[in-house]
């Protein structure tokens, strides 16, 4: 009897983390029609001014809003964030199911060059790959990739190891099925409920993971309106322009949270017993 009452207020909190997550795009979205002023045009008259009527941020050294930079920078970090959560949860899910399927030398070299790439510490190597590509914003996605993929080809190869004993899968070998159509057919949309949980509870810290590549200038450069850039910009006047750090950073922390909320809510929903 205990379990509906906990399902309904599982459900209720993945559904308002969700319209939160959902107006979070809606404001990025639309920050072009949001937004007061241009966040790339410079106003030295209204350097570094407080939060006031005119600028409810305040302003940058430039004379830049920050309001208007910082919704623009959603824009940066949502479709960075989203889009490299997507492709990487696809090629590991991908890769991890082929080697768990197939097996043999396809396995071993997958999962050798996995073991490889966990073996240093994750930040420590996209610092390394974005200093060789070069500061930028999709090479600093790029170099997030590259330490991101083996943690989903591993858990997609565990799921896979499970669902091929199933009885399903040994009546579509009996029957003749090819192992393309297994993997499509069978082993994917199996697997793909625990890649969609893992995803999205990565999704707030692929956003910090960004946006501390771009502090420290391996990521997105000025005069870019990206959150990690701004915090790094405005470190330099954290005494005398303090609003310069908080805003941005009260702007990572809100986003951050609510798509790692909206992650655990998604889990419980999928997984309704985990909290009985």
């Amino acid at each position: 009897m205990e379990m509906i009452p906990s399902r309904r207020r599982s459900r209720k909190f993945f559904y308002f983390f969700c319209l939160l997550a959902l107006l979070v795009v809606a404001i990025a979205s639309l920050a072009p029609w949001l937004a007061p002023y241009d966040p790339l045009e410079p106003s030295m008259y209204d350097s570094l001014k407080p939060p006031s009527s005119d600028h409810a941020f305040g302003t940058d050294r430039l004379g830049r809003d920050l309001l208007s930079r910082i919704l623009y920078g959603a824009r940066i970090s949502l479709a960075m964030t989203l889009s490299l959560v997507i492709a990487v949860c696809a090629v590991g899910t991908f890769l991890g199911a082929v080697a768990g399927f197939v097996g043999g030398k396809l396995d071993s070299v997958i999962m050798r060059v996995s073991d490889i790439t966990i073996s240093f510490p994750s930040m420590i190597l996209a610092i390394a790959v974005a200093g060789m590509l070069g500061p930028s914003m999709l090479n600093a996605g790029l170099a997030l990739a590259v330490v991101s993929w083996t943690k989903y080809a591993r858990l997609s190869r565990s799921l896979t190891l499970k669902i091929v004993k199933s009885e399903y899968i040994a009546a579509a070998v009996v029957t003749g099925s090819r192992r393309p159509y297994i993997l499509r057919k069978y082993i994917l949309p199996n697997a793909l409920p625990t890649m969609i949980v893992t995803a999205a509870m990565d999704i707030g810290t692929t956003m910090l993971e960004l946006a501390g590549l771009s502090f420290l200038g391996f990521g997105a450069q000025l005069p870019t309106p990206e959150w990690g850039v701004m915090l790094n910009e405005g470190r330099m006047y954290i005494q005398t322009a303090p609003w310069l750090m908080i805003y941005p950073g009260v702007a990572i922390f809100i986003v951050v949270s609510i798509f790692n909320l909206l992650g655990d809510g998604l889990r419980d929903v999928l997984d309704p017993f985990r909290n009985e």
